[in-house]
C-alpha cells in the first residue's frame, strides 16, 4: 500500500516565549467568555483579487467535470475586515481598499457603533503590526471597555475568524468570476448577509495542554536535526 510519500503538509512552530500564557488566555475566552461581555475574533483577509476568466467555463454535467480557463484578467483587489462574534457566530464585515492602521481604526469605529453600549468588548487579534500601531493604541485608550488579546506569533489558526475566511474562499472566491472590484465586494457582502441569517456559536474543542505538548515535541524534533 502506498504511504503517500509524495504528500506533504506545511507547518510553522511558534517561537513566542509567552506561547502557553497567550494560548490559555485566548482559549479561555472561547470556552468561558466573561459575563456581560462580547468576545470578537477579528482579522483582515487582504488583497482579495477580482479575477475574471478570459473565457466562460463549462458547467458540471454527467460524465464531465466542470471546467474553467487557467488564465484570467485581474480587475483589482479588496480587503475584507471581519469580526466574528464568538457567542452567536454573527459576523460584522467591511470591504476596504487597503489594510493600513487607518482602515483598521475605521473598522473598529464601525464595530463600536453596532455593539450594545453596556457591555465590555474582548477582541482576539493576531500580531500584525497594524493592530499594534500607536494610533490604534491611542484609540484603545479612548475606549476603555475594549481589551485586545493577541494570539501567539505564527498562530493565526487560533483566531476563530479564520474559519469564516476559509468558508468564504471555498464557497465564493475560489471558483468565482468577478468583472470588477464592485462585483467582488457585492459577492462578499452577500455571503456575510447569508451567513448572518443562520449563524452558529463558535465552539472550541481542542485541549490547550495537548497543543502545548505538541509544540514542545515539534521544537525538540527540530533541535534534534539541527
Amino acid at each position: 500500500m502506498s504511504m503517500g510519500w509524495h504528500r506533504w503538509r506545511s507547518f510553522k512552530l511558534s517561537n513566542d516565549k509567552a506561547f502557553a500564557e497567550k494560548l490559555h488566555d485566548v482559549v479561555g475566552l472561547y470556552v468561558s467568555p466573561p459575563a456581560h461581555a462580547i468576545v470578537l475574533s477579528v482579522d483582515e483577509k487582504s488583497q482579495i483579487q477580482a479575477l475574471d476568466r478570459t473565457q466562460p467555463g463549462l458547467p458540471l454535467k454527467k460524465g464531465r467535470a466542470g471546467t474553467m480557463t487557467y488564465d484570467y484578467k485581474r480587475h483589482g483587489t479588496t480587503t475584507l475586515f471581519a469580526a466574528l462574534n464568538i457567542l452567536d457566530g454573527s459576523v460584522i464585515g467591511r470591504n476596504m481598499q487597503r489594510h493600513r492602521h487607518q482602515e483598521f481604526i475605521r473598522f473598529l469605529n464601525a464595530i463600536e457603533a453596532e455593539l450594545p453600549k453596556d457591555k465590555a468588548v474582548h477582541v482576539i487579534l493576531d500580531n500584525y503590526a497594524t493592530h499594534k500601531q500607536p494610533k490604534v493604541r491611542a484609540w484603545l485608550a479612548r475606549h476603555p471597555r475594549w481589551t485586545f488579546h493577541f494570539v501567539p506569533t505564527s498562530c493565526s489558526w487560533l483566531n476563530a475568524v479564520e474559519g469564516f475566511f476559509a468558508k468564504l474562499t471555498r464557497r465564493r472566491l475560489k471558483y468565482g468570476v468577478f468583472h470588477s472590484v464592485v462585483d467582488l465586494q457585492a459577492t462578499i457582502n452577500r455571503f456575510v448577509r447569508e451567513h448572518n441569517q443562520e449563524p452558529k456559536p463558535f465552539i472550541w474543542r481542542a485541549d490547550p495542554d495537548e497543543i502545548i505538548a505538541a509544540v514542545k515535541r515539534g521544537h525538540q524534533a527540530l533541535e534534534s536535526i539541527q
